[in-house]
């Protein structure tokens, strides 16, 4: 068998995101490998949530709520291949 290593690619994404019961809204980029290829941007929201935007509105909320992947509305603005 033999195996042949997937070129990896890194890309950036600007993207918003919301939260149901936190009143801010979160203004990013996001940096992240894949093969290379089309984005996913199911996956790539999902990587958002999980990443990034589920610790912003944990910091951003003023009182001790739960912070639900499902409350996170993610919009991916722009992906690109990024070199720098």
């Amino acid at each position: 068998m033999n195996l042949v290593p997937q070129i990896m690619t890194t890309y950036i994404a600007h993207f918003t995101a919301k939260h149901d019961q936190v009143n801010v809204e979160q203004h990013s980029v996001f940096i992240w490998q894949q093969e290379s290829g089309e984005v996913d941007k199911t996956l790539l929201i999902n990587k958002i949530k999980r990443e990034s935007s589920i610790h912003f509105f944990r910091m951003a909320s003023e009182k001790e709520c739960i912070i639900e992947h499902d409350a996170i509305s993610v919009r991916v603005r722009q992906a690109l291949p990024f070199s720098g």
